[in-house]
């Protein structure tokens, strides 16, 4: 069977929630705050819930914040490809959460940034596997090991990029290098229309498969209106599951998560976007970024 595979950061999500972001030199004050384990975790635990074998091989600490991404891990049965970092704990991501689910994010780096080319291949992807890259990790210090990885990964292996919002703002080169490794591209709306300058989301699918690899597929989420599905020369709308949100961080890398591990399960790209709707659907309505359903809870949700 394949394997959901990621490269990129474990990262503890320190979320706090207010009524709104002050203004600049001002206060707020937090009503709720809550630890979980983010990042490539949430992907990971999706796929897991939905029964994919799925791995990490970033890098991760070995104080209080590595202790609660591999025991995140652990809970859902993701395997570790590396082992910890002995003189540095795991980053964190402060979350400013208010109550219309928006979020504002600061990050701390931490051990999930000491990767190499070499640590990454612990990982050993095989025939079929989907090895999952974040546009987050193309910053520095990560870049150019990540970059090395996937330049010498065999053909048959899909890459699937989540290019993140910074994606489109990094030099020309550096985006070219990874969309010719890029095999699946998975994004949100806002995304997609950054890297291709249009307007109109229903041709962006067409216009980012021309920068990816032969036989590419594209998925594009759009929120309420569900997500677009474009490849063999076609796009497919998959319509969404609207919920009341609670919590939308996490929603996107469950979606992820849930669509790759249907893929590895055998599913077509519109099934397994049919379920990856419904699992963030799902998501929305819990809070954290734990929250990815299993799949029984998809069935009974799609019954």
């Amino acid at each position: 069977m394949s394997r959901v595979l990621h490269t990129a950061q474990a990262l503890v999500d320190l979320i706090l929630e207010i009524d709104e972001l002050p203004p600049r030199g001002g206060n707020a004050n937090v009503r709720r705050e809550q630890k979980y384990a983010g990042g490539a975790v949430t992907t990971l635990i999706a796929a897991a819930r939905t029964g994919a074998v799925a791995v990490h091989g970033g890098a991760h600490g070995t104080g209080p914040y590595g202790d609660l991404i591999r025991e995140a891990l652990a809970r859902d049965g993701v395997a570790l490809s590396d082992a910890p970092r002995p003189d540095a704990d795991t980053g964190y991501c402060t979350v400013l959460l208010e109550p219309s689910a928006e979020r504002t994010f600061l990050t701390v780096y931490g051990a999930e940034r000491q990767i190499t080319a070499t640590s990454l291949a612990t990982l050993e992807p095989q025939v079929g596997d989907l090895v999952c890259i974040s546009g987050y990790s193309l910053f520095e210090p990560t870049r150019e090991p990540l970059l090395e990885f996937l330049e010498t990964l065999p053909a048959d292996v899909d890459v699937v990029l989540d290019p993140g919002a910074p994606f489109a703002d990094f030099p020309r080169e550096v985006r070219q290098r990874v969309l010719a490794c890029t095999t699946v591209w998975t994004s949100n709306a806002d995304e997609a229309r950054a890297l291709t300058d249009l307007d109109a989301l229903e041709d962006t699918p067409e216009a980012l498969r021309r920068r990816l690899r032969p036989g590419a597929v594209v998925v594009v989420r759009d929120g309420e209106r569900g997500c677009l599905v474009f490849h063999h020369g076609r796009g497919t709308q998959i319509p969404a599951f609207p919920q009341t949100p609670v919590d939308t961080n996490g929603a996107g890398d469950t979606h992820t998560g849930v669509l790759l591990a249907e893929r590895a399960l055998g599913a077509d790209w519109e099934s397994a976007a049919t379920r990856a709707n419904a699992a963030a659907a799902i998501a929305v309505t819990r809070r954290g970024t734990e929250s990815a359903p299993t799949r029984d809870e998809v069935d009974a949700f799609l019954a």
